[in-house]
Protein backbone atom coordinates (compact mmCIF):
# COMPACT_ATOMS: atom_id res chain seq x y z
CA UNK A 1 0.00 0.00 0.00
CA UNK A 2 1.40 3.37 -1.04
CA UNK A 3 0.31 5.27 2.09
CA UNK A 4 0.71 2.70 4.85
CA UNK A 5 0.58 4.56 8.19
CA UNK A 6 0.95 7.95 6.48
CA UNK A 7 -0.92 10.93 7.92
CA UNK A 8 -3.29 12.49 5.39
CA UNK A 9 -5.34 15.65 5.95
CA UNK A 10 -8.37 16.19 3.71
CA UNK A 11 -10.45 19.38 3.81
CA UNK A 12 -14.03 19.45 2.63
CA UNK A 13 -14.14 15.78 3.58
CA UNK A 14 -17.85 15.62 4.35
CA UNK A 15 -19.05 14.41 0.97
CA UNK A 16 -18.52 14.19 -2.77
CA UNK A 17 -14.91 14.24 -3.90
CA UNK A 18 -13.65 14.83 -0.34
CA UNK A 19 -15.28 11.67 0.99
CA UNK A 20 -14.00 9.67 -1.98
CA UNK A 21 -10.49 10.98 -1.30
CA UNK A 22 -10.67 9.87 2.33
CA UNK A 23 -11.84 6.42 1.29
CA UNK A 24 -9.10 6.11 -1.33
CA UNK A 25 -6.25 7.06 1.00
CA UNK A 26 -7.60 4.90 3.83
CA UNK A 27 -7.84 1.97 1.44
CA UNK A 28 -4.13 2.42 0.78
CA UNK A 29 -3.26 2.32 4.46
CA UNK A 30 -3.29 5.99 5.47
CA UNK A 31 -4.61 7.46 8.70
CA UNK A 32 -6.93 10.23 7.58
CA UNK A 33 -7.92 13.50 9.22
CA UNK A 34 -11.35 14.13 7.69
CA UNK A 35 -11.90 17.88 8.06
CA UNK A 36 -15.10 19.73 7.29
CA UNK A 37 -16.84 22.88 8.46
CA UNK A 38 -19.79 20.55 9.22
CA UNK A 39 -18.54 18.11 11.86
CA UNK A 40 -21.56 15.84 11.39
CA UNK A 41 -20.63 15.36 7.74
CA UNK A 42 -17.00 14.68 8.70
CA UNK A 43 -18.23 12.05 11.16
CA UNK A 44 -20.28 10.36 8.43
CA UNK A 45 -17.16 10.17 6.28
CA UNK A 46 -15.24 8.62 9.15
CA UNK A 47 -18.02 6.07 9.55
CA UNK A 48 -17.80 5.26 5.83
CA UNK A 49 -14.04 4.80 6.11
CA UNK A 50 -14.40 2.55 9.17
CA UNK A 51 -17.01 0.47 7.37
CA UNK A 52 -14.39 -0.23 4.70
CA UNK A 53 -11.83 -1.20 7.33
CA UNK A 54 -9.88 2.07 7.21
CA UNK A 55 -8.72 4.57 9.81
CA UNK A 56 -9.95 8.17 10.00
CA UNK A 57 -10.72 10.87 12.56
CA UNK A 58 -13.22 13.73 12.20
CA UNK A 59 -12.25 17.37 12.65
CA UNK A 60 -14.39 20.52 12.49
CA UNK A 61 -12.47 23.05 10.40
CA UNK A 62 -13.27 26.44 8.92
CA UNK A 63 -10.53 26.83 6.31
CA UNK A 64 -11.02 30.62 6.20
CA UNK A 65 -10.06 31.09 9.86
CA UNK A 66 -6.26 31.40 10.26
CA UNK A 67 -6.21 30.44 13.95
CA UNK A 68 -8.56 27.50 13.43
CA UNK A 69 -6.41 26.25 10.55
CA UNK A 70 -3.14 26.48 12.50
CA UNK A 71 -4.65 24.84 15.58
CA UNK A 72 -6.47 22.24 13.52
CA UNK A 73 -3.34 21.22 11.62
CA UNK A 74 -1.41 20.82 14.86
CA UNK A 75 -4.25 18.77 16.37
CA UNK A 76 -4.49 16.59 13.27
CA UNK A 77 -0.76 15.97 13.38
CA UNK A 78 -1.02 14.73 16.94
CA UNK A 79 -4.13 12.63 16.32
CA UNK A 80 -2.98 10.85 13.14
CA UNK A 81 0.68 10.51 14.08
CA UNK A 82 2.26 12.95 11.63
CA UNK A 83 1.60 14.93 8.48
CA UNK A 84 2.55 13.49 5.10
CA UNK A 85 -0.17 14.60 2.69
CA UNK A 86 -2.60 17.53 2.49
CA UNK A 87 -5.54 17.52 0.09
CA UNK A 88 -7.08 20.98 -0.18
CA UNK A 89 -10.54 19.97 -1.32
CA UNK A 90 -12.86 22.42 0.50
CA UNK A 91 -14.68 24.57 -2.01
CA UNK A 92 -17.87 26.44 -2.83
CA UNK A 93 -19.26 28.09 -5.93
CA UNK A 94 -21.79 30.61 -7.14
CA UNK A 95 -23.97 30.68 -10.24
CA UNK A 96 -24.62 34.40 -10.71
CA UNK A 97 -23.96 36.80 -13.62
CA UNK A 98 -21.06 39.19 -13.01
CA UNK A 99 -23.36 42.22 -13.01
CA UNK A 100 -25.49 40.68 -10.26
CA UNK A 101 -22.71 39.16 -8.15
CA UNK A 102 -22.64 40.70 -4.68
CA UNK A 103 -19.47 41.55 -2.84
CA UNK A 104 -20.53 39.20 -0.05
CA UNK A 105 -20.91 36.23 -2.41
CA UNK A 106 -17.68 37.08 -4.23
CA UNK A 107 -15.84 37.21 -0.90
CA UNK A 108 -17.36 33.94 0.33
CA UNK A 109 -16.18 32.01 -2.72
CA UNK A 110 -12.74 33.63 -2.81
CA UNK A 111 -12.21 33.11 0.93
CA UNK A 112 -12.99 29.40 0.85
CA UNK A 113 -11.53 28.47 -2.53
CA UNK A 114 -8.21 30.31 -2.51
CA UNK A 115 -7.59 31.84 0.93
CA UNK A 116 -8.48 28.48 2.47
CA UNK A 117 -5.99 26.71 0.19
CA UNK A 118 -3.29 29.21 1.15
CA UNK A 119 -3.91 28.97 4.89
CA UNK A 120 -4.06 25.17 4.98
CA UNK A 121 -1.01 24.72 2.77
CA UNK A 122 0.97 27.25 4.81
CA UNK A 123 0.06 25.59 8.12
CA UNK A 124 0.78 22.11 6.75
CA UNK A 125 4.16 23.14 5.32
CA UNK A 126 5.17 24.86 8.54
CA UNK A 127 4.43 21.69 10.52
CA UNK A 128 6.25 19.43 8.06
CA UNK A 129 9.32 21.65 7.81
CA UNK A 130 9.52 22.10 11.60
CA UNK A 131 9.49 18.31 11.98
CA UNK A 132 12.24 17.93 9.37
CA UNK A 133 10.00 15.79 7.19
CA UNK A 134 8.80 15.71 3.59
CA UNK A 135 5.31 15.85 2.19
CA UNK A 136 2.91 16.38 -0.68
CA UNK A 137 0.09 18.85 -1.20
CA UNK A 138 -2.67 18.37 -3.76
CA UNK A 139 -5.00 21.32 -4.39
CA UNK A 140 -8.42 21.11 -6.01
CA UNK A 141 -8.52 23.38 -9.02
CA UNK A 142 -11.00 22.82 -11.86
CA UNK A 143 -11.33 22.94 -15.59
CA UNK A 144 -12.38 26.50 -14.74
CA UNK A 145 -8.83 27.00 -13.52
CA UNK A 146 -7.71 26.98 -17.16
CA UNK A 147 -10.83 28.24 -18.96
CA UNK A 148 -14.08 30.05 -18.13
CA UNK A 149 -17.82 29.47 -18.01
CA UNK A 150 -20.64 32.03 -17.75
CA UNK A 151 -22.06 33.06 -14.37
CA UNK A 152 -19.12 31.79 -12.33
CA UNK A 153 -16.82 34.79 -12.02
CA UNK A 154 -15.73 34.22 -8.43
CA UNK A 155 -15.38 30.47 -8.86
CA UNK A 156 -13.40 30.82 -12.10
CA UNK A 157 -11.17 33.51 -10.61
CA UNK A 158 -10.54 31.42 -7.50
CA UNK A 159 -9.68 28.28 -9.45
CA UNK A 160 -7.32 30.16 -11.76
CA UNK A 161 -5.71 31.45 -8.57
CA UNK A 162 -5.37 27.89 -7.26
CA UNK A 163 -3.39 26.86 -10.35
CA UNK A 164 -1.11 29.86 -9.91
CA UNK A 165 -0.65 29.37 -6.19
CA UNK A 166 0.15 25.71 -6.82
CA UNK A 167 3.06 26.74 -9.06
CA UNK A 168 4.27 29.35 -6.58
CA UNK A 169 4.25 26.96 -3.64
CA UNK A 170 5.93 24.26 -5.72
CA UNK A 171 8.76 26.70 -6.41
CA UNK A 172 9.15 27.70 -2.77
CA UNK A 173 8.59 24.33 -1.10
CA UNK A 174 10.49 22.07 -3.51
CA UNK A 175 13.89 22.40 -1.88
CA UNK A 176 12.22 21.80 1.48
CA UNK A 177 10.99 18.38 0.39
CA UNK A 178 7.34 19.24 -0.26
CA UNK A 179 5.77 18.68 -3.66
CA UNK A 180 2.70 20.73 -4.61
CA UNK A 181 0.32 19.82 -7.43
CA UNK A 182 -3.34 20.31 -8.34
CA UNK A 183 -6.10 18.43 -10.09
CA UNK A 184 -8.64 20.06 -12.37
CA UNK A 185 -11.84 17.99 -12.47
CA UNK A 186 -14.43 18.28 -15.20
CA UNK A 187 -18.07 17.84 -14.25
CA UNK A 188 -18.14 15.31 -11.42
CA UNK A 189 -21.45 14.04 -10.09
CA UNK A 190 -21.53 15.08 -6.44
CA UNK A 191 -24.14 16.56 -4.08
CA UNK A 192 -22.94 20.03 -5.15
CA UNK A 193 -23.58 19.31 -8.85
CA UNK A 194 -26.61 17.02 -8.50
CA UNK A 195 -28.96 19.72 -9.75
CA UNK A 196 -27.33 19.41 -13.18
CA UNK A 197 -28.59 15.86 -13.56
CA UNK A 198 -32.27 16.40 -12.76
CA UNK A 199 -33.05 17.29 -16.39
CA UNK A 200 -32.24 14.68 -19.03
CA UNK A 201 -31.66 17.46 -21.58
CA UNK A 202 -29.11 19.15 -19.34
CA UNK A 203 -27.50 15.83 -18.48
CA UNK A 204 -27.11 15.18 -22.21
CA UNK A 205 -25.46 18.59 -22.59
CA UNK A 206 -22.98 17.63 -19.89
CA UNK A 207 -22.21 14.39 -21.70
CA UNK A 208 -21.69 16.26 -24.95
CA UNK A 209 -19.01 18.65 -23.65
CA UNK A 210 -16.76 15.77 -22.60
CA UNK A 211 -14.78 13.84 -25.20
CA UNK A 212 -15.58 10.63 -23.31
CA UNK A 213 -19.29 11.48 -23.62
CA UNK A 214 -19.96 11.14 -19.89
CA UNK A 215 -19.45 12.96 -16.62
CA UNK A 216 -16.97 11.86 -13.97
CA UNK A 217 -17.42 10.17 -10.61
CA UNK A 218 -15.65 11.15 -7.34
CA UNK A 219 -13.46 8.01 -7.12
CA UNK A 220 -11.91 8.87 -10.50
CA UNK A 221 -10.69 12.20 -9.11
CA UNK A 222 -9.60 10.57 -5.86
CA UNK A 223 -7.37 8.12 -7.71
CA UNK A 224 -5.67 10.98 -9.58
CA UNK A 225 -5.10 12.82 -6.29
CA UNK A 226 -3.61 9.70 -4.71
CA UNK A 227 -1.24 9.37 -7.66
CA UNK A 228 0.00 12.96 -7.30
CA UNK A 229 0.48 12.50 -3.56
CA UNK A 230 2.33 9.20 -3.94
CA UNK A 231 5.95 8.34 -4.66
CA UNK A 232 4.79 7.32 -8.14
CA UNK A 233 4.79 11.08 -8.82
CA UNK A 234 8.11 11.73 -7.07
CA UNK A 235 9.37 14.02 -9.87
CA UNK A 236 6.05 15.80 -10.43
CA UNK A 237 5.48 19.22 -8.87
CA UNK A 238 3.88 22.50 -9.89
CA UNK A 239 1.48 20.91 -12.34
CA UNK A 240 -2.30 20.79 -12.68
CA UNK A 241 -3.57 17.40 -13.84
CA UNK A 242 -6.87 17.80 -15.66
CA UNK A 243 -9.24 14.97 -14.81
CA UNK A 244 -11.92 16.14 -17.18
CA UNK A 245 -12.86 13.42 -19.64
CA UNK A 246 -11.50 15.54 -22.46
CA UNK A 247 -13.60 18.64 -21.73
CA UNK A 248 -10.67 20.98 -22.35
CA UNK A 249 -9.30 18.97 -25.30
CA UNK A 250 -11.52 20.85 -27.73
CA UNK A 251 -15.08 21.49 -28.83
CA UNK A 252 -17.20 19.05 -30.75
CA UNK A 253 -18.53 20.71 -33.90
Amino acid sequence: MRFQDKGVVVTGAGGGIGRAVCLEFAKEGAVVAACDVDIAMAERTVEAVAKEGGRAHPFALDVTNPDAVANGMAAAKQQIGGLDVLVNNAGVREIVPVLELSYEEWSRVINVNITGVFLCAQAFAREVIAAGGTGAIVNLASTLGVMASPNRAAYTASKHAVTGLTKEMAMEFGEKGIRVNAVGPGVIRTPMTERYFQSEDYAETIRSIHALNRWGEPPEVAKAIAYLASDDASFVTGTTLLVDGGWTAGKKL
